[in-house]
């Protein structure tokens, strides 16, 4: 079923390349919806158990200490997997009005959707490389070729940056696949929870590569400066991709593979992980408020949001860990959301600067509530998803051993909240500017653009009042991290 769900897509590109182009649009969002109902009975069979489920082992390279195709789901696989379902869904429906090569675009689109869905599901190291890298190319195509002005500068930093992160954690696989001799990841993480699978020295030169590599894809500072470029030129439905998946990866990678590998590494370097998480929340916010271009005021919302992910994992506690990944789930819709709606008005504007925008919420009354919605859910307001994610990342963050750090970090949320609401002030309910009158009388939001948003605002909603929903699918897998991570804390300590 695992593999089913991973290959349907690359299925239906194929099919997108030889199907006439008026078709190319129907299979995606077609294969999209399988992937999303097969994701969902992949949950209901794997609810209530706990360890990897649904799992296919069969030997694929014997050279090289046998390198197999190994995948399997477990909580924290799976909440990603459903995840990647439905924002890729929502974003197939959003990418109805690309006109330029729409062959090529929904083939890559699905190629794409294979790279991140065969990410969360492989145990084999050599297996998750591979689809790490699969997904370079699709993204790389879909910026440089269906992007704005400057597509091909931003598809080579993105390329660059994530190839040099690549290439890092490679050289980390390697070195921990020739001391261990295998590539089995629940194996590895077996051998590991004692003191880690390399000590001294080259355990935390090992971790360190793996977590720059991981946090570039997230992006944690100082590694951010690819993705306002990226998403400022990428299409509206890649900008919902983009970050509402692709930049979790970058967190799911840090909760499989290098903090269960290194936890001894990953506690000695608790401190700097906090102090540069700090620095992304607050830098993030504050270069957010600044910005005049709507699309690049949300992409720097993603780097400060995203530093609460670094956060809750450099705590250690099992509410900062909780608390991480539900910013993941949160983020990635209400993100997802947030380009959409800056993609609705740049449709009918063709701009995005703020300063020319006004009043809209009198000719788009539902545009305005649908933004207003998005906006208050990413600045946390207490019942939607993102209050649940910061105040459980906050719990943990406080009762870890870095809390005057987290302190330093309530202040993001205050600029949070400052950019957001000027921003509704200055677009929806301040009067347009005298020169731009004549242009502001803008369609309401088309049934198409409402079938994407309100799925996502719903979510948002239901995981904001309800967020058992999601916690009880991963607690187990990221408490034990926990354990492993207050064992090695307790070794540190002793030294």
């Amino acid at each position: 079923m695992l593999s089913l769900t991973i290959f349907l897509p690359l299925l239906g590109a194929l099919l997108c390349c030889v199907l006439p182009a008026s078709k190319a649009r129907w299979v995606n969002l077609a294969t999209n919806l399988a992937v999303l109902l097969l994701t969902l009975g992949i949950a209901v069979q794997v609810s209530g158990t706990s360890g990897y489920q649904l799992v296919e082992r069969e030997l694929w390279i014997p050279a090289f200490y046998d390198i197999h195709y190994h995948v399997g789901v477990d909580g924290l696989a799976l909440a990603l997997l459903l995840l990647t379902a439905f924002v890729s869904t929502v974003g197939a429906l959003a990418s109805w009005n690309i006109e330029k090569s729409v062959r090529g675009y929904h083939a890559m689109y699905l190629l794409l959707l294979t790279g991140m869905l065969g990410v969360f599901v492989a145990l084999d190291l050599f297996l998750f490389y591979l689809f790490w890298e699969i997904m370079l190319l699709p993204m790389y195509f879909l910026i440089g070729i269906w992007g704005g002005p400057r597509r091909q500068y931003a598809a080579i930093k993105f390329f660059l940056y994530t190839l040099f992160g690549s290439v890092l954690l490679l050289a980390g696989v390697i070195v921990v696949v020739l001391k261990h001799q295998t590539w089995d990841i629940p194996r590895l993480t077996e051998l590991a929870a004692g003191q880690g699978l390399l000590q001294g020295g080259l355990g935390l030169a090992v971790f360190l590569g793996m977590f720059i590599g991981f946090a570039i894809k997230i992006p944690a500072f100082p590694f951010h400066t690819w993705l306002p470029d990226a998403h400022v030129e990428a299409p509206t439905p890649i900008s919902m991709i983009l970050a509402g998946v692709l930049l979790k990866m970058g967190g799911y990678g840090l909760m499989r593979i290098a903090y269960p590998f290194f936890p001894e590494a990953a506690v000695e370097c608790g401190g700097l992980v906090s102090a540069l998480s700090v620095v992304a929340i607050v830098y993030g916010a504050f270069v957010a408020m600044a910005q005049t271009d709507f699309k690049k005021m949300i992409a720097y919302s993603s780097v400060s949001h995203m530093g609460f992910v670094t956060l809750g994992l450099a705590s250690g506690t099992p509410e900062g860990l909780n608390g991480a990944m539900f910013m993941m789930l949160a983020h990635g819709t209400i993100s997802a959301m947030l380009f959409m709606i800056v993609g609705v008005i740049y449709d009918r504007a063709h701009h995005r600067d703020i300063d020319r925008f006004g009043g809209l919420s009198g000719p788009m009354p539902r545009y305005a509530i649908l933004a207003s919605f998005a906006f208050f859910a990413s600045l946390g307001l207490p019942g939607l998803s993102g209050f649940i994610a910061e105040i459980t990342t906050f719990i943990g963050a406080f009762a870890g051993p870095y809390m005057e750090l987290a302190l330093v970090s309530l202040l993001g949320v205050v600029i949070t909240a400052a950019y957001y609401l000027i921003t509704l002030q200055k677009v929806y309910l301040g009067d347009t500017p005298p020169a731009y009158q004549d242009k502001a009388r803008f369609p309401d939001v088309t049934p198409r653009e409402l079938a994407v948003l309100l799925p996502l605002a719903l979510v948002t909603l239901w995981m904001g009042l309800f967020p058992a929903t999601a916690l009880d699918v991963y607690r187990e897998v990221l408490n034990g991290l926990a354990h492993t991570l207050t064992t090695a804390h307790a070794a540190v300590a002793a030294r």
